[in-house]
């Protein structure tokens, strides 16, 4: 592949004090299109995100996945060769976005996805519910599928054609256990890589409350057990 169309879509709410980082952090030479997907915040994360150069698409609707897919809709009509997913709460190392797209670009790779448990870098970054609800979903994930993933991070890579075969459609907090499930059922070539992980600005909107990790892990459980029983494309 010769030089690609990066497009990055980083969902937001009120991150008004971490998302002006973020967009500062992502190498100027990938030349990204970045796509900031406001959803209902009450701050200047918006404004902010306009002001650093972002198309900032407003999603008034709840759920994670349905804020990836808004983002995905703003790609279907401005194409790009390779979609970078980023949180914009500043935990993950946007500088490092070369990391995780070279691969695609230099060694055929459809999926790229960063892994924070394999080693555990930063032990303060991650809240033990997180680290064992990330461990036990990923773990169903391999035992029904025999499939080998590590993690469940969010800063991720992917060819938009690869992205287009696996017609995501999940809206909230299944978003990422499908997208692995379906890679590994399309036989996708994929490669986990370790990165650096901090502790996030702000508090987490899914993983800060009881409620939200609750909601959040049954809902991967659930997408786990739907999606790895079935069998790979042939």
């Amino acid at each position: 592949m010769p030089r690609p169309e990066i497009g990055v879509i980083i969902p937001a709410r009120n991150e008004q004090d971490s998302i002006a980082h973020v967009l500062c952090d992502i190498p100027a030479g990938l030349s990204a299109r970045v796509v900031v997907v406001n959803n209902r915040s009450s701050d200047r994360t918006a404004e902010i995100a306009r002001a650093h150069g972002a198309v900032v698409l407003d999603e008034g609707r709840p759920g994670y996945g349905r804020v990836m897919l808004t983002g995905l809709d703003y790609f279907a009509r401005h194409p790009v060769d390779v979609v970078v997913f980023l949180d914009g709460d500043y935990s993950d190392y946007p500088a490092e976005m070369g990391r995780l797209v070279q691969p695609i670009v230099e060694d055929g790779y459809d999926l790229v996805l960063s892994t924070r448990l394999n080693p555990l870098l930063d032990k303060e970054s991650l809240g033990p519910h997180v680290i064992y609800g990330n461990k036990l979903v990923v773990f169903l994930m391999n035992l029904l599928s025999g499939s080998r993933y590590t993690d469940l991070g969010p800063f991720r890579a992917i060819r938009y054609d690869a992205l287009r075969k696996l017609d995501m459609r999940d809206l909230n907090y299944g978003w990422t256990v499908e997208m692995q499930a379906k890679a590994w059922r399309q036989r996708l070539k994929v490669l986990e890589l370790p990165m650096r992980y901090r502790k996030r600005i702000g508090q987490s909107k899914i993983s800060g409350t009881i409620k939200g990790t609750v909601l959040a892990g049954s809902k991967m459980i659930y997408t786990a057990l739907r999606l790895c029983r079935r069998p790979r494309r042939r």
